[in-house]
């Protein structure tokens, strides 16, 4: 197992009332439960609905590679190390939407974060991200490569966002115990007007719900968030 990999181990739980647990340790205890049938069901939803999703996208992602590409110099998708299901990290896929040298740029803006445990990168009008980046990142563009992460099985349409920075929070482990998705409940309840301790509460919170009526209901909102562009930077 890789040495980067953060294993979750269950509490033993004594059956009764889940309701009667705090939240990290429901979605503990969810997040262990072998759930074959609805795997199985969601991972169709998954190759069938990213398939689809990437051939209506070809066209439109070949505009905007050729946006990137006259707007800046640099590649036209970014790739970073996610840690995916269990902490296996996994090479996401986006579209550019800052200057190439965006990375070896962050501490100079780093005091410009609004996100107290610096977990989450939340800047306002971030001087490294470009102009077509802004209109990929307000409509959600950028994120519709991980079509190509949900059809190879990195992660799902729906499940709790790989985020590429340390989370220092504790409960951190138990979120990673299931798929991360493109989109999830922390998506649709703030995005990124929120800060890491709601995300991960969020994600909790969809661990112990999650199914194939959960899930479709995040998607069809999600729609609804994106098309509003609430919470979009």
């Amino acid at each position: 197992m890789p040495e980067d990999t953060i294993q979750t181990v269950a509490p033993r739980w004594v059956p009764g009332d889940l309701r009667d647990l705090d939240l990290v340790q429901r979605a503990t205890i969810a997040g262990s439960l072998s759930r074959p049938l609805y795997t199985f069901f969601k991972r169709i939803v998954d190759v069938v609905a990213s398939l689809c999703g990437i051939l209506l996208c070809l066209p439109l992602w070949a505009m905007i590679a050729v946006l990137i590409k006259l707007d800046s110099s640099g590649p036209v998708f970014f790739r970073q190390k996610r840690p995916g299901l269990r902490g296996v990290p996994f090479t996401l896929y986006k579209f550019r939407t800052m200057a190439s040298d965006a990375e070896d740029r962050l501490r100079d803006v780093m005091h410009l974060n609004r996100e107290v445990s610096g977990s989450l990168i939340r800047i306002d009008d971030d001087p490294r991200v470009t102009r077509v980046g802004r209109f990929l990142r307000a409509s959600s563009l950028d994120e519709t490569p991980q079509l190509v992460n949900i059809l190879l099985g990195h992660m799902s349409l729906v499940g709790p966002r790989p985020i590429s920075r340390p989370i220092t929070d504790t409960r951190n482990p138990v979120r990673l115990g299931v798929l991360p998705g493109l989109t999830g409940l922390w998506q649709i309840s703030g995005r990124k007007n929120t800060g890491c301790a709601y995300m991960i509460e969020r994600d909790l919170e969809y661990i112990c719900n999650r199914s194939i009526l959960y899930d479709l209901r995040i998607i069809i909102q999600t729609v609804l968030v994106v098309l509003r562009r609430t919470g979009a930077k």
